[in-house]
């Protein structure tokens, strides 16, 4: 017998403990619960390191962290503290530890599971098993096949979002204020199969300050990405380089003010997708109908992308390279995170810089 979830749940907890772009893709799946339970308080269970991008969003009652590999004591911690502590529990990802999680937590439980006989023991776990489709099914559209299984209603707002404090912190790295228009470049995915040429992005950001637009380049901490940001900004004298000094919070506040954004396959090219402004996404060997940026303002149960070709949905232009394997679903042309992938690397930046162009324009 399936039991059925409670009607008015006091507390839920989310897992979704993937990269910061999933977390960031799962907030739609809040905002859903929260508006159909706004006494609940919910909680999300997510890797540290990925807490950031919920900091200040408001459909969230608390956020737990645990190592992406625990040790052994951290992994008894973590179960003592979810243990049978609420309501509702639901896993957003079909391996192994999320779903226990959820079994741990939740007194109801529903969760993605893999269709597959060596995985079908989760479902045993779960109140309600859902079936991932890891290849049709955009991971916003995913997601939300659990608020079906609780009955609420879907919403489709990813919330990038930011707090007057993160405002004010921006402003002391800026040397220009944010009345003035300036495009944000987001040079440097994690890994090297999403990346486009060092040479391509200065390139870019040469035609940007040839219109009269300030150019401000986005990164995160990790050496190398400091290192290769850098390198771009030190070719491009006025480029304000903010690569390592913002939070993501602090990131959401720039790119709402920003004209437009140019970035690859990473979160930050989903948070500016959210906010709304221009956006033109490089996509390479990722799957765009599974990963590509969710448009600000679509609300429809259809992917957004289709496979193959460059397109424009709402407020965002996917450029997609234009070799004849594309998409691939290949980390690489080599097929390890390290190498590179033809595909990006031969983008044309005149194909980029008209994109650009197009989507200023049309947002005046």
């Amino acid at each position: 017998m399936i039991r059925a979830p409670m009607q008015s749940p006091k507390s839920v907890l989310v897992v979704v403990t993937r990269r910061i772009g999933d977390v960031l893709l799962a907030t739609p799946l809040i905002r859903a619960l929260k508006r159909a339970w706004p006494q609940a308080a919910i909680d999300v269970l997510v890797f540290d390191g990925t807490q950031g991008v919920l900091a200040a969003n408001p459909d969230v009652h608390d956020v737990l962290t645990v190592a992406e590999r625990p040790r052994l004591r951290e992994h008894f911690a973590l179960a003592k503290k979810i243990f049978r502590r609420y309501d509702i529990a639901l896993s957003l990802v079909p391996s192994d530890r999320p779903t226990v999680y959820a079994w741990l937590a939740g007194r109801w439980r529903a969760g993605l599971v893999v269709d597959e006989i060596k995985h079908r023991w989760k479902a045993w776990l779960l109140d309600r098993a859902v079936p991932f489709d890891n290849r049709d099914t955009h991971t916003v559209l995913m997601h939300l096949a659990l608020a079906d299984v609780v009955g609420v209603a879907p919403d489709y707002d990813v919330i990038a979002s930011s707090s007057n404090a993160d405002g004010a912190e921006l402003a002391r790295h800026l040397p220009f204020a944010l009345s003035e228009p300036f495009v944000v470049l987001h040079a440097y995915p994690k890994f090297n199969y999403k990346m486009w040429r060092h040479a391509a992005w200065a390139e870019l950001a040469r035609q940007v300050q040839a219109r009269g637009l300030r150019v401000v380049l986005t990164g995160g901490s990790d050496a190398a990405e400091l290192g290769y940001v850098g390198a771009i900004a030190r070719e491009l004298p006025g480029v304000v380089n903010l690569a390592g000094k913002l939070t993501l919070g602090q990131t959401a506040c720039l790119l709402s003010y920003a004209r437009a954004y140019v970035g690859p396959d990473t979160a930050v090219t989903h948070m500016a997708a959210a906010l709304g402004i221009p956006v033109v996404s490089l996509y390479g060997p990722t799957d765009p109908v599974k990963w590509g940026p969710w448009p600000r303002g679509y609300a429809r149960s259809a992917n957004p992308w289709q496979r193959l070709g460059s397109q424009r949905v709402n407020n965002v232009t996917l450029l997609q390279g234009t070799v004849a394997c594309v998409p691939c679903f290949n980390e690489g042309c080599d097929r390890h995170i390290a190498s590179y992938s033809d595909c990006l690397q031969q983008l044309p930046v005149a194909r980029v810089a008209a994109a650009l162009a197009e989507a200023i324009k049309r947002a005046r």
